[in-house]
């Protein structure tokens, strides 16, 4: 994905980032340690919160027991995952099985690197101002998705390296599943660069100090929230973890520490990918609804730490929605809409970007007619994209022929026509009269 960026990044404004890389050896050792107990404590924290969402959502209690409001719940469910007998499958590769989760896991941390939490801060009892940001670069965003493209090989081998199968499928539809969203939210990323002039993630926050991203690049912001949650594994588009048709996907032979591992990852990754989308297309941590024009202090100090996790627990808040809302989507369905959908959608949008940021820094045609013919050409695409495909399935699937099983195992023959694709036919149930009537049937066709 990175090289599709990579040319653009060298029209972009040198960036001023004069505040990074001049902190003294004990400060950047504070923030890498304070970054690790955030995330650690933020996980935690999201997991008892999921749980009591959803079991509001399902009218049930939800963790209440263990400390107030059953805040320690998370942390017992820790404890108890690490006393856990730790099993490791005869059939797999030791040195790979147990490397995996520590590569899923650390990119994970890694990549809240360059994330900006604040603006320039007194670090209390000191006298060292420094960036609330543990350091940056000129091509910062790239190097998010780099990282996290390096937490797949973790999943991916761990399911190689477990010797089962349902292991291997789960990893392999992950691998699937994050290359195909990957793309389009690396086509998501183009126009914030474009109007940001820079890559770098303290750049972005400060070109949104009058109007957020997220407002400005609205289908942006919509295909960039739909490719993170296909990106983190998040339902519905959980295929790797498909409890009722692979167990439990690629961590089905994990246990105890490693299993836990696993877990800390895809949740530290909700929590990456919301920064991500509070950094690029929120405003950072800069104040919402234009607070800081009524009070001063809103971005000074460790205030905006408030507006940053406020905006991030939004995102981690639809998460949790809509895994509570949304059934599973089928793997052809969904690699269907991320190919055939999202990605086109994605990149007509940022072809669309480039040429209004053309014609707004060249003073040519007004900007009003061209944004009025951009709208009118993507209506014309999504109806063409969601009403013109499925108007000759009816037909196709009576004119083919059933395939015949082959092999010797026991495997059920396909529906007649091909696989079914669609909305499943409507449920019937028998009843003492329509019973009469279907053997009355019967016996007028003999």
């Amino acid at each position: 994905m990175t090289s599709l960026v990579a040319p653009l990044l060298s029209t972009l404004a040198v960036d001023d980032l004069s505040a990074f890389g001049n902190d003294p050896l004990w400060v950047v050792l504070l923030k890498t340690v304070l970054i690790f107990v955030v995330l650690v404590l933020l996980t935690l924290f999201n997991i008892w919160w999921e749980r009591r969402v959803v079991a509001r959502m399902q009218h049930r209690i939800g963790p209440n027991v263990n400390g107030p409001f059953g805040l320690l719940q998370s942390l017992a469910d820790g404890v108890k995952l690490a006393l856990k007998e730790d099993i490791i499958p005869k059939a797999a590769d030791k040195v790979v099985f147990l490397l995996a989760p520590v590569m899923a896991v650390i990119p994970a941390f890694v990549t809240f690197s360059v994330i900006p939490f604040g603006p320039e801060v007194r670090i209390p009892f000191t006298d060292t101002v420094t960036p609330l940001q543990l350091t940056d670069m000129p091509v910062a965003v790239l190097f998010v998705m780099a990282i996290a493209s390096i937490g797949i090989y973790g999943i991916v081998l761990g399911g190689w390296s477990s010797g089962s199968t349902y292991s291997l499928l789960g990893g392999l539809r992950s691998s699937a599943q994050m290359i195909s969203y990957e793309v389009s939210m690396g086509l998501a990323l183009v126009s914030v660069f474009l109007y940001a002039g820079s890559a770098s993630t303290s750049q972005i926050v400060d070109a949104q100090d009058s109007l957020w991203f997220g407002l400005v690049l609205a289908p942006s912001f919509v295909i960039y929230v739909i490719s993170m949650v296909g990106e983190v594994n998040r339902a519905p588009f959980d295929l790797p973890e498909a409890e009722g048709e692979l167990v439990g996907g690629f961590h089905t032979e994990y246990s105890s520490l490693k299993f836990a591992l696993f877990f800390l990852a895809e949740y530290i990754n909700m929590a990456t990918v919301s920064a991500v989308a509070t950094t690029l297309f929120l405003g950072g941590w800069r104040a919402p609804f234009w607070i800081d024009r009524v009070w001063e202090g809103a971005n000074e100090g460790y205030v905006p730490l408030i507006w940053f996790f406020g905006k991030m627990l939004f995102f981690i808040f639809l998460f949790i929605w809509l895994r509570g809302s949304l059934p599973r989507l089928r793997y052809d369905q969904f690699m269907n809409f991320g190919w055939k959908v999202l990605i086109p959608v994605a990149l007509g949008w940022t072809v669309a970007v480039s040429v209004i940021r053309a014609i707004t820094l060249d003073g040519g045609l007004d900007r009003q007619y061209v944004l009025v013919a951009l709208a009118v050409l993507a209506a014309v695409f999504l109806a063409v994209m969601f009403f013109g495909q499925d108007s000759d399935e009816p037909a196709a699937r009576t004119t083919r022929p059933a395939p015949e099983p082959t092999g010797g195992f026991p495997v059920p023959p396909m529906p007649a026509g091909g696989p079914v694709r669609g909305a499943a036919r409507p449920l019937t149930f028998a009843t003492p009269a329509t019973q009469g009537s279907a053997a009355e049937a019967e016996e007028e066709s003999r």
